[in-house]
């Protein structure tokens, strides 16, 4: 049971039956009451309460019960499942016509084809057939000629960090066949598989660098296709790498190929 002393106002109780002070604010008597009835739903009520809760808690577990629904059997529709929904029987619906997918607008031709713009469907080097191997005759195209449609410039600054990261994308995904010098001498090649092209022939030194990109996004030859592997920004690095291997190569070259002279003693030259 509540105490029957309480405390009203300072210098003011209320014993027993004994009249409450007569001046008492609204919310000073709101507040009376409040004091009152939580101290007996907290003493003399305590097991209604406590019946009142267990009950509407029941009522409401039988109430979302039937709503229950588990994470794996979301209505959902799975690819590639049949439909009965829709007319055509299949669940996977074709995208509507005029829209893409985000990321994947590629305005800039040159940049996601390494191709010149509006020059994208008729290369006159086809991806599918291979690099030739052998001597070429007299009358075929060389150099960038070979490959009028490929891009002969970068469609992105080459820095330092861009090469850098193309030497590391390289020797990830190239080298392995090209060799880390790209003479085509990797180690799956001395491991019996067919020799992968150089990289140091005139051929490819003369080759514009979107002729690499086409290679790497569409496979050449033996070679398959890295695109799922390597981002677009990622090839034009490893094509910047390639061109660094290329002029170092070549210098390395051109110094074998220097003769060395010897001083004689009396003051001349061998």
């Amino acid at each position: 049971m509540w105490k029957s002393e309480e405390k009203v106002s300072s210098g003011q109780w209320a014993v027993g039956n004994k009249s409450e002070p007569a001046r008492y604010s609204s919310v000073s008597a709101v507040k009376h009451l409040r004091r009152r009835l939580s101290r007996l739903l907290h003493t003399a009520h305590r097991p209604l309460r406590t019946s009142f809760i267990l009950l509407l808690t029941a009522h409401c577990l039988l109430l979302t019960g039937a709503c229950r629904r588990d994470m794996q059997d979301q209505p959902k529709m799975k690819p590639f499942r049949s439909s009965t929904f829709y007319g055509d029987g299949l669940s996977t619906r074709p995208p509507i016509e005029g829209t893409v997918a985000r990321g994947f607008l590629r305005e800039d031709t040159e940049f996601f084809t390494g191709k010149k713009a509006g020059r994208t469907g008729n290369s006159t080097a086809s991806s599918q057939s291979p690099l030739p191997t052998g001597p070429t005759p007299g009358n075929t195209p060389q150099g960038a000629a070979a490959y009028p449609d490929d891009v002969e410039v970068f469609p992105l600054p080459v820095t330092r960090e861009l090469v850098t990261r193309g030497k590391q994308r390289y020797e990830i995904f190239c080298a392995a066949c090209h060799g880390f010098t790209g003479n085509g001498d990797g180690m799956i090649v001395r491991r019996g598989f067919r020799r992968a092209a150089s990289f140091n022939d005139d051929r490819l030194r003369e080759a514009p660098v979107g002729h690499f990109f086409d290679a790497i996004t569409n496979g050449w030859g033996a070679m398959p296709s890295y695109a799922p592997q390597i981002s677009a920004e990622d090839r034009w690095a490893i094509i910047a790498y390639i061109r660094a291997l290329q002029l170092s190569q070549q210098q390395a070259t051109q110094n074998a190929a220097t003769p060395t002279v010897t001083p004689t003693p009396g003051g001349g030259h061998q």
